[in-house]
């Protein structure tokens, strides 16, 4: 590939084996997405019948969000690692650099939205009561 650095050193040696792992780290971000989704909507099917219908459904919300979240976080990690063991170009670090963005601008969304705040809000309200 023009403009590639190659491998070299210590990735050369593990670059087997984190191929493999990263591969696996974005299956199980997706299975951890999916089995979110399903709790939170068993969770809610109960809630439904021991809470007030917006009880129940603050809560599917704040499940669903909590399990996308986790889900997008072992992502992340999978394409650190897959970027790292494939030979870097500025395209490749380009693509990395943005879909972490994205990711990370989802989970901090993802975050406000559960918390029902954000963060420098909930930061300044913890200063105003320690005051």
């Amino acid at each position: 590939m023009e403009g590639a650095i190659p491998r070299g050193g210590i990735v050369g040696l593990i670059a087997p084996v984190l191929e493999p792992l990263a591969s696996l780290l974005e299956i199980f971000g997706v299975v951890v997405i999916v089995c979110g989704v399903l709790f939170a909507t068993i969770r809610y099917a109960r809630d439904l019948f021991n809470q007030t219908d917006d009880q129940a459904y603050s809560r599917y919300r704040a499940n669903l969000g909590r399990g996308i979240l986790l889900g997008l976080e072992i992502l992340i990690g999978a394409d650190i690692i897959a970027t790292i063991v494939s030979p870097l170009t500025w395209t490749s670090v380009g693509i990395l650099g943005l879909i972490v963005l994205i990711r990370t601008f989802l989970s901090f969304s993802l975050e406000a939205e559960i918390d029902g705040e954000w963060p420098w809000r909930r930061q300044a309200r913890g200063e105003q009561r320690n005051s």
